[in-house]
């Protein structure tokens, strides 16, 4: 038989597993994210332990590790954003502003932190971008459209 139609195992013809991509930039966290942060490592590490005690399958194991590793570099990587004093748009801090007519509340934390469905937004989002660094009673650019967003408050930061 040829070696081409030869099979070591199935190991070897598994789509290969990848690392879970890193957001470019700088890692900037608020300190709840920070701490979220550090409970994920804990609770990864507290999982591979339990896995390789149960003899756990292979692929399991791998993929607790992925995970740990994506977090421990995150943890590593991590910067204090600065706390904000609610002058202005900054990471940490919650915006009410008005776009499209409709009032909305966000609060703007690190990629990590986001969950916008709870009003948490990456301050890498270009919405949380375009309000960065902008003042109550401002109105900044969105989306081609000058005075698209209004902001009306910024509260310092209420996270925990």
């Amino acid at each position: 038989m040829s070696v081409a139609f030869r099979r070591e195992g199935d190991e070897e013809h598994l789509e290969p597993k990848f690392e879970i991509p890193i957001p470019p930039g700088p890692n900037l966290v608020t300190p709840r994210g920070l701490r979220l942060i550090g409970e994920r490592v804990v609770e990864l590490e507290a999982r591979i332990a339990q896995l390789e005690a149960e003899s756990a399958e292979e692929s399991e194991i791998k993929a607790a590790k992925r995970d740990l590793r994506y977090w421990q570099t995150r943890q590593i990587t991590a910067e204090l954003a600065p706390t904000p004093d609610g002058d202005t748009v900054e990471i940490g801090t919650t915006v009410t502003f008005k776009l499209a007519g409709k009032t909305r509340e966000l609060s703007i934390v690190g990629d990590d932190e986001a969950d916008p469905a709870a009003g948490l937004v990456s301050w890498t989002a270009p919405l949380a971008r375009a309000m960065i660094g902008a003042e109550a009673g401002e109105f900044v650019e969105f989306n081609d459209r000058e005075d698209a967003i209004e902001v009306m408050g910024i509260a310092a930061p209420t996270l925990s």
